[in-house]
């Protein structure tokens, strides 16, 4: 009974391990092939059958995109937006997490109730809204108006609140103890130990800000204050696409993000399984 139990075992941890790597080839298809349309001919791409591998690597596509745009100033702009928005969600809604979770008002369940709304609302409501702010504030064509409206998240703010609220409360006691009010326990205290909250955190704002396509598109038109998101787009010609060129500049686009995730995967995932345990 107990070798059957083993071989039973064994074939089940072999068939788990056999649907994870299919999930994993549907997973890395696309860029799989992103990547070998970079490295084809604009006949070669259009071609029926598809041809799956180039006959000769067109290695010029990546020059030819960063010839044709702007890459260094959509690459600055990506980099700098990402960065404000990143530092500004994870500074701004650990402070709000901290005061739903660890310090009691009046009204305080209700309010993060109402605040958690924003949520079940499709983000395109708002940017009708967000479009008359920035006009009237005159920010539009400018960065400005793709940093702000990303700074304050309802998603980090419920996301850190979980990790705060799984806290020992002793250690707040003790804090207070020592004469520390609520600040100097939120920065000296629950902040570090809120690390892979905030890591998480981090990358989801990240991968958000730097595939952010339309509200670049909606706010800027100035191809100065574009990033490569919305640069990118403007490759895709309404009758006819170069789509290799097309795809090299996608591959230069996303190279950072994937080596950002490579080497905080681990953070990332303890993040995630950490603000669920509670």
């Amino acid at each position: 009974m107990s070798t059957y139990s083993a071989q039973r075992k064994k074939r089940s941890k072999w068939l788990i391990h056999l649907l994870l790597i299919i999930g994993a080839l549907f997973m890395i298809g696309p860029f799989l092939w992103m990547i070998l349309t970079s490295l084809k001919t604009l006949g070669e791409s259009t071609q029926v059958p598809p041809v799956i591998f180039p006959e000769s690597m067109q290695w010029k596509n990546y020059s030819d995109v960063v010839a044709t745009l702007p890459f260094t100033k959509f690459y600055w702009n990506t980099i700098f937006t990402t960065i404000i928005k990143v530092v500004g969600q994870v500074f701004l809604c650990s402070l709000a997490a901290y005061a739903f979770a660890r310090i009691e008002f009046p009204g305080r369940n209700a309010l993060f109730v109402l605040f958690l709304t924003v949520l079940m609302v499709p983000g395109q409501v708002f940017l009708l809204p967000q479009f008359m702010i920035m006009k009237e504030l005159g920010w539009l064509n400018t960065l400005t108006a793709l940093i702000v409206p990303g700074l304050f998240s309802a998603f980090g703010t419920f996301l850190l609140r979980q990790f705060f609220m799984s806290l020992p409360k002793e250690l707040e006691e003790a804090a207070m103890l020592d004469g520390c009010n609520h600040f100097q326990i939120y920065w000296r205290i629950m902040l570090p130990l809120a690390r892979p909250g905030l890591i998480a955190l981090a990358i989801f704002v990240a991968l958000w800000s730097w595939n952010d396509l339309m509200w670049p598109l909606i706010v800027n038109s100035s191809p100065d204050k574009m990033p490569l998101s919305a640069g990118l787009a403007s490759l895709q010609g309404q009758h006819t696409t170069n789509f290799p060129v097309l795809m090299a500049g996608s591959v230069l686009a996303i190279w950072p993000m994937i080596i950002v995730f490579i080497f905080l995967q681990k953070h990332f995932v303890e993040g995630i399984s950490l603000s669920g345990s509670k």
